[in-house]
């Protein structure tokens, strides 16, 4: 399975072609794509128009949605936050701990664009789709 980080799914709803939204568009419908509800509040909370808004959401429903939080993510997470921290490596979004600590958790690839991600891969062996 492939999460979908909302960096990507940013680019590809705003119409920004990157190798990663590429990527993203020719997998649809061929790979097994899932949707994490906090990726999925992240993509749905920056539409502005609500056509846009139904619209996106509709296409991220086709997708499996899994819960990403939980107690045991939460403390798993922490862990993985402080594991960094004395490595020296700080992540400035603790969100984006929550997603790494999924994907390991669950064995998931991630696809991100998104530098926040790479110590997760380096320290942590978060799997991730290499392009």
């Amino acid at each position: 399975m492939i999460l979908i980080d909302s960096s990507v799914w940013i680019d590809y709803f705003n119409g920004r072609t990157t190798p990663k939204t590429d990527w993203l568009d020719s997998a649809l419908g061929n790979q097994s794509i899932l949707i994490g509800d906090i990726i999925l509040t992240e993509v749905l909370q920056g539409f502005q128009n609500d056509k846009d808004f139904k619209a996106a959401k509709s296409l991220l429903l086709d997708f499996p949605v899994m819960e990403m939080l939980g107690q045991e993510m939460a403390i798993k997470s922490a862990l993985n936050y402080r594991r960094l921290r004395k490595r020296g490596v700080t992540i400035r979004k603790t969100i984006d701990v929550i997603i790494g600590s999924f994907c390991i958790h669950n064995n998931f690839s991630l696809l991100h664009d998104d530098r926040d991600f790479v110590p997760l891969e380096k320290y942590l062996n978060l799997k991730t789709v290499q392009i």
